[in-house]
């Protein structure tokens, strides 16, 4: 495997009504790498190939990304397993049986510097390219079709991919083409759809029955889609997302992540993380709590918190004193 790619993960910066409490703010993530570079945006008009064999092993759950690749691999590993089977074993709608569920998934992975074209472009093919999903019977080829924000990205992405089994548009309110498209494809990927877009997206996924649907990093906040009205956003799994953290506390700063990464293409069950390095020995990540829906950013800090509040010097020197007094007097 070549070697790794370093790069930063993007995060939030959050607001808690503690008195001097932790700050989740702007991470560069692991310590093992830094800002990585713009080597995308020259690539994407090339066909390099520069994944890991898709044979390797697939890290735990647990264990979030240490370098570009080794995201886009696991992204990749995720969502083909979660596509096998909507794609290998359709079911027929029929009017005595209940309507059928059409698969959505939902892709988080914040390594770029930019959503320009050519990033974007260059993200898309890196994930699907060589993915191993295949249709049974003679035409065995999975057919797919990105949906781009405008046009400025189609051919950036046309380039990149060259390939007779995809097509690009650019997003836009129903039309024939749109509806063309729709109906020759396998598989429709929405890439980094805006807010505004939504409608559009709505449409078009209904657009396409019940043939599988993927959102890759959408450009809103988790926390805005409250006010969105209701649970289409909701209907998209989360199969592969990652943010990371950075916690400042009064003396003290460490690094984590909240992680999710869906196994074995089953969605129901896997479980949320949050992730900080311990103080002792090599930092190595900790699983410090996990849900089973999507924390909310007041779930985590809360979680943060109380973490530094139980590690820090003046909690432990309380702590101590505490014990201390219980030996001598007997009480507890």
């Amino acid at each position: 495997m070549a070697s790794s790619t370093p790069f930063k993960f993007h995060s939030q910066t959050f607001k808690t009504p503690n008195p001097s409490p932790p700050r989740i703010s702007h991470l560069h993530f692991p310590n093992s790498v830094s800002h990585h570079s713009r080597r995308l945006n020259k690539e994407s008009t090339t066909r390099t190939r520069f994944l890991a064999p898709l044979c390797s092993s697939l890290p735990s759950p647990s264990s979030p990304p240490a370098s570009k690749e080794e995201a886009i691999l696991q992204a990749k590993t995720c969502l083909s397993s979660c596509l096998l089977k909507p794609l290998n074993n359709p079911k027929l709608a029929s009017p005595k049986l209940k309507k059928l569920k059409q698969p959505r998934f939902r892709l988080e992975i914040p390594i770029l510097d930019d959503d320009s074209p050519s990033s974007l472009s260059q993200l898309a093919f890196s994930i699907f390219s060589d993915m191993p999903i295949s249709r049974r019977g003679s035409n065995a080829v999975v057919r797919l079709l990105f949906l781009w924000p405008d046009p400025s990205f189609v051919e950036p992405a046309v380039k990149a991919f060259r390939s007779d089994n995809t097509n690009h548009i650019a997003m836009s309110p129903v039309s024939e083409p749109l509806n063309k498209a729709l109906k020759t494809a396998d598989v429709a990927v929405f890439m980094a759809p805006e807010r505004s877009q939504l409608e559009d997206v709505r449409v078009s996924t209904e657009g396409f029955a019940t043939k599988p649907v993927v959102m890759i990093n959408p450009r809103w906040l988790f926390e805005e889609e409250k006010s969105f009205g209701d649970d289409f956003v909701g209907s998209f799994d989360v199969v592969y997302a990652f943010t990371g953290l950075e916690v400042r506390g009064i003396l003290s700063k460490r690094k984590g992540v909240i992680f999710k990464c869906v196994r074995d293409g089953v969605v129901s069950g896997e479980r949320w993380n949050v992730l900080v390095e311990e103080e002792e020995g090599d930092g190595a990540l900790k699983v410090v709590s996990q849900f089973k829906a999507r924390p909310s950013m007041e779930e985590v800090e809360l979680v943060l918190y109380n973490l530094m509040a139980m590690n820090s010097p003046i909690t432990k020197s309380a702590k101590f004193f505490k014990d201390l007094v219980s030996n001598i007097t007997g009480k507890k």
